[in-house]
């Protein structure tokens, strides 16, 4: 979050922030269509007018938040294959981590009111398909280090799948069993993972 806060005038992207994170607790709170502009711009402490300065609308928040998730994945995979070692390895090391953020009671609000709306909004299911679109060419693109001569190319692209599922159906699994043992979870993730990719 940025720290706008200070009597100093808020740079642009720091504005932009500040709205964007009015937004996710206005919607994990009320949903997408409740989350009204009015709403969100009292969450952030600001006019209505101005954050139309910043965003068309509610899809244009969505596309940055969506935007934020990928740059942020894109970090984490350059980091993951700047690792000394095999690339299942530094996975394998990250696996607490991940797990712990699909455990985020933040995240599985946000995430499963943006794949409701992209279920009935078009304009924010292409968006939500254009980011996995991108997702799925990073992972491909970082797992092909990893992939075995004898698999044809429908099969690496279940394996890569499958694996963004086990972690998609996670964030899914904090809501409906969040008193799930994540150390647990986490050991027997690194062992799919060995038998998908190792």
């Amino acid at each position: 979050m940025v720290d706008v806060s200070s009597s100093a005038k808020p740079t642009p992207e720091a504005r932009r922030q500040q709205i964007l994170d009015a937004a996710c607790d206005v919607v994990r709170q009320a949903g997408f269509h409740g989350a009204s502009m009015a709403e969100i711009a009292k969450a952030a402490g600001l006019s209505v007018g101005q954050i139309y300065r910043y965003f068309e609308n509610k899809e244009a928040m969505v596309a940055a938040i969506v935007a934020q998730d990928l740059a942020e994945m894109r970090e984490k995979f350059a980091e993951l294959e700047s690792r000394p070692g095999t690339l299942l390895d530094a996975m394998l090391d990250h696996i607490d981590e991940a797990v712990s953020k699909c455990y985020d009671p933040r995240r599985a609000p946000l995430v499963l009111e943006v794949m409701a709306e992209a279920s009935r909004n078009p304009k924010v299911a292409a968006i939500v398909r254009a980011a996995d679109d991108q997702e799925r060419a990073l992972a491909s693109q970082m797992l092909a280090r990893s992939r075995k001569p004898e698999w044809s190319e429908a099969e690496f692209a279940a394996r890569t799948e499958l694996i963004g599922a086990m972690f998609d159906g996670l964030v899914i699994r904090s809501v409906n069993h969040p008193e799930q043992d994540r150390q647990a979870m986490a050991t027997v993730m690194k062992s799919v993972l060995t038998c998908l990719l190792g």
